[in-house]
């Protein structure tokens, strides 16, 4: 197996090089950005990164509208998010180079968001709309140096909407579509959204306000296939609402001032194949905080502080009872970055930084409570990055942290990421890195808690390259290995633990980006991973694809495609037995037009039009063939 991941990226990378002498000549092409700002926190251009930075640009969200954060993300080389094609209310799963949702830390707008009442203080993608985003960066590896507990896959760095430059506009879109599984094809349109932007800038002064409502139903959270009875659609309801205002005082000193709110009410089944009507879910959001930068002659200092409290609410019907049972979690967040960028030359420059950060956790439970006075801790990390560019094509970025955990006391981790330029279009690129992550308040307090839990720690080397032909043809091919020590566990149920055991993952990250006619696009993804235990729901090999094109006038056109290997999942709930999943390929379409330009669009989009029926998880129903049309107005 491990070969026909290796021939079917040299498959990507021979249909690339031989099909760029066909290539016709382009009157325009859409790069990647020049700068990206995930590698270093600080804008920084792309060809002195030794890393690789998938971007999914505005232009590209543009052409996506209708879907979810968690869909954009799937189609990244290296991610996978389990949930992506289930119902609306089923959890979203993140999973970067064989890790886990806790393995990976999201960022908006540079800032971690968490929720520390959960066991993993993972944060859920559900409380995040994608019409108030304006881009993606995502930087698989470790980057626990910059960004601290959590960032031992990935980074996902998202930056949501910046005012535009006139004094008022306005954006309003509305979408309507069917929810059905594969074995339901009514026209029944059971997923609605409308969402509305108002922004501008004022001379120093620039404000933004935007709000989202979505509503969808009509599709089970559980499976029916093996009951005599259909099972009752799953409602999905969310509100979401953003304001950002900003003063820029002069050229060198500006102030942003951010908040937002976010909440979604879901029904649920009650666990695989097993259908409830009395399962209710709420999530809720409040984070507002801002951010600083001052421009000075050698530099930039960078200040940021949020507050972010997390309040969920379950009401899960008990068997054993015959009662509801009502859970209530709070999770408390707080965040202070202070960051400079100190440049002593154009080759070499300096950024250090001081971060804290507190979590806590109040919960009530059947099954006990944790108090929050008792359930928090605290972190106060210096960090420091050394970035060298040098004019014979040498880059690196090295640096370290010291983690400084009121429970656990003191932890480093460093970073060594070294590349060479041969050219402007040929670049070498290697990192050795170390993470770590946290316990949780949870896994620190609760019932099962243990005080003396010492962080999980990782890491991660990787071996790659990045290739362009006369900038007409992109490839990006990366190895990665990586090494899990101290995982937290919960033995027997009794209380947590630090396990023993060492795991590994491995694998290969290709992606390729070329123009084969005018104003068309093709992009190929590969993933390749292999862990040497822990089976979970994440594939061996992944495959993506995307053809897209402007050719017909006011028009834009793509057809995506995603295989998926089969799977080997452990049924520790149920069978105690391995279950092997069967492999399934997706293929969507999408299209927008212009009604009237720069003013009112038309957008039509087609999700498994070949209708595959597939298990994205035992037990839980996917989506089948479904449509969904919009409108998008701007003033």
């Amino acid at each position: 197996m491990k070969k026909n991941s290796f021939h079917a990226s040299a498959l990507c990378l021979f249909f690339a090089l031989t099909t760029v002498t066909a290539q016709q000549k382009k009157d325009s092409i859409e790069q990647l950005n020049e700068v990206v700002v995930t590698a270093t926190k600080f804008a920084i251009k792309k060809e002195h990164v030794g890393k690789i930075i998938y971007q999914i640009t505005p232009e590209e969200i543009e052409h996506q509208k209708g879907k979810s954060v968690a869909d954009i993300l799937d189609n990244i080389a290296g991610i996978t998010i389990n949930g992506s094609n289930s119902s609306a209310g089923k959890n979203k799963s993140i999973y970067i180079r064989g890790g886990r949702d806790r393995h990976v830390i999201v960022l908006i707008d540079g800032v971690s968001v968490s929720d520390p009442s959960g066991i993993n203080t993972t944060f859920d993608l559900r409380l995040l709309s994608l019409s108030q985003v304006e881009s993606i960066e995502v930087m698989n590896g470790a980057a626990s140096t910059l960004y601290g507990s959590g960032a031992a896959t990935g980074v996902i760095n998202i930056k949501l909407k910046q005012p535009v430059e006139k004094p008022i506009s306005l954006n309003y879109e509305v979408s309507l579509g069917t929810n059905n599984s594969q074995n339901d094809s009514k026209l029944n349109f059971k997923d609605f959204n409308q969402n509305i932007t108002v922004n501008g800038i004022l001379n120093k002064f620039s404000y933004l306000a935007a709000g989202n409502f979505s509503k969808i139903n009509g599709l089970s959270d559980a499976s029916d296939e093996n009951s005599e009875v259909k099972f009752e659609s799953d409602k999905f309801e969310a509100s979401n609402s953003f304001v950002r205002l900003g003063y820029k005082f002069n050229q060198k000193f500006n102030v942003q001032l951010f908040s937002n709110y976010d909440k979604n009410v879901y029904d649920f089944d009650a666990g695989a194949f097993s259908d409830s009507d009395i399962n209710i879910g709420e999530n809720e959001q409040l984070r507002f905080g801002f951010s600083s930068n001052f421009n000075y002659e050698k530099g930039i200092l960078s200040a940021s502080a949020s507050y972010n409290k997390n309040d969920r609410m379950l009401d899960i019907f008990n068997s054993w009872s015959n009662a509801t049972d009502h859970f209530e979690y709070t999770g408390k967040t707080y965040v202070a970055d202070v960051i400079n960028n100190y440049k002593f030359s154009d080759k070499f420059q300096l950024i250090t930084g001081l971060n804290y950060q507190k979590q806590s956790n109040e919960t009530n439970s059947p099954y006990g409570d944790i108090n929050e006075g008792l359930a928090n801790y605290n972190t106060i990390d210096p960090y420091f990055t050394v970035v060298y560019n040098a004019l014979s094509g040498f880059n690196i970025n090295a640096g370290a942290r010291l983690n400084n955990h009121s429970e656990y006391g003191n932890h480093w981790v460093y970073n060594v990421n070294p590349s060479y330029n041969f050219s402007k279009d040929f670049r070498l690129i290697t990192s050795l890195s170390t993470a770590f992550i946290a316990p949780s308040t949870y896994q620190l307090f609760s019932q099962y808690g243990n005080v003396d839990l010492k962080p999980e720690e990782d890491k991660s080397m990787e071996f790659g390259f990045i290739y362009s032909i006369k900038k007409k043809v992109e490839i990006n091919s990366v190895f990665f290995y990586r090494e899990e020590e101290n995982a937290i566990i919960l033995p027997d149920y009794v209380t947590y633990s630090n396990s023993n055991e060492k795991l590994n993952a491995k694998g290969v990250e290709t992606e390729i980006k070329f123009d084969i006619l005018k104003e068309t696009t093709v992009r190929l993804g590969h993933t390749y991973i292999y862990k040497n235990a822990d089976i979970d729901y994440i594939p061996k090999y992944k495959i993506t694809a995307l053809i897209e094109t402007n050719s017909i006038k006011n028009t834009y056109l793509s057809v995506r495609f995603k295989n998926i290997s089969k799977r080997t999942y452990f049924d520790q709930w149920g069978t105690g037995d391995n279950i092997n999943l069967k492999a399934y390929s997706l293929v969507d379409l999408f299209a927008s037009h212009h009604l009237i330009k720069d003013r009112l669009s038309l957008i039509v989009q087609a999700n498994n039009i070949f209708n595959e029926s597939y298990v994205e998880t035992i037990g839980y129903t996917t989506k089948g063939r479904n449509f969904k049309m919009g409108l998008n107005f701007k003033f």
